[in-house]
């Protein structure tokens, strides 16, 4: 399997500390016969060359002749309800699930068109669908998943540590957003996909688009409006008026969701500031990243 992973991958992946109890480094001594061990269990052939992400090796296959992807995944707390996400979606605005193995943290899915995300098309137009979709997935929350309730109220603490940069009042308006959000009886009920950015969505053959690599989570959909604000940053930058072009990508998502634009922005703002925190902390207070999260909460407040 010469050429299986690429070399900035195995490069990103081999810097990663131990997540779930393997390091990104042991992992990947491992990683070509695990996916060998797949092939086989599965009877798969390759199909092309290995892509990837930040944390999955995504492998183009063939079973009995129908193309399919195989998705291996360095073992870390944010993939691991993954497989349970896409059988409850059951191909409903997501791709599909095929097969999984928990256990070694593989997937086989439908193959779409990697070619083709949201980032080519006009951003109101991504935002519409990204509305849409948020829509289709809200679907009931399951039990095995982390709860939105416990998550913000961690964020409650990590902002209370605070950083140096980051206005203060900022941090005490994300923790007071924070406790209030999680008093709603609805912040836990539903499946949500909380990374569902403009390149987590690819061009599918039975639907026009389809959600990939979501972070499940029960939670409500206002929570997951933020990372489509946080991407394609250069657009809201060249549009000379932040503020007017983020509250417009939010109310796109919104009116498409159904979501409150209040609690969307009452999210967003404690997303931001928590992302500005740990930023701080990873790169220090200038980094480019801090900038940036701040810049967002401050556009989301009025």
């Amino acid at each position: 399997m010469t050429g299986l992973v690429p070399e900035p991958f195995r490069a990103a992946v081999s810097t990663y500390a131990a997540a779930a109890g393997e390091s990104g480094a042991h992992w990947l001594t491992r990683l070509p016969r695990l996916v060998a061990e797949l092939g086989r269990r599965w009877e798969l052939t390759i199909d092309g060359p290995s892509r990837h992400g930040r944390c999955a090796l995504v492998v183009p296959v063939l079973r009995a002749g129908d193309p399919a992807v195989l998705k291996v995944t360095w073992p870390h707390p944010e993939a691991r309800h993954e497989h349970l996400a896409l059988r409850a979606w059951d191909g409903g605005g997501a791709v599909r699930l095929l097969a999984a193995e928990p256990s070694r943290w593989a997937m086989l899915l439908e193959r779409l068109d990697d070619r083709r995300d949201l980032t080519s098309e006009p951003v109101e137009t991504a935002c519409a669908v990204i509305g849409g979709l948020l829509r289709r997935l809200g679907s009931p929350a399951l039990p095995q998943l982390p709860r939105l309730s416990d998550h913000a109220l961690r964020q409650v603490d990590h902002v209370a540590s605070g950083a140096h940069g980051i206005p203060r009042r900022l941090l005490e308006q994300a923790r007071s957003l924070a406790r209030e959000l999680v008093t709603d009886p609805e912040v836990d009920a539903r499946l949500v996909h909380t990374d569902l950015h403009y390149e987590n969505v690819l061009a599918g053959g039975r639907e026009p688009w389809l959600a990939i690599d979501p972070k499940p989570m029960a939670a409500e959909p206002a929570f997951a409006v933020a990372p489509a604000l946080w991407n394609r940053w250069g657009e809201a930058v060249a549009s000379h008026d932040i503020r007017r072009h983020l509250r417009r990508r939010l109310a796109v998502i919104c009116e498409h969701a159904g979501i409150d634009a209040e609690r969307a922005r009452a999210w967003t703002i404690v997303r931001e500031v928590d992302n500005a925190v740990a930023e701080a902390a990873h790169a220090g207070p200038g980094a480019d990243g801090v900038t940036v999260a701040i810049t967002i909460a401050k556009a989301m407040n009025d």
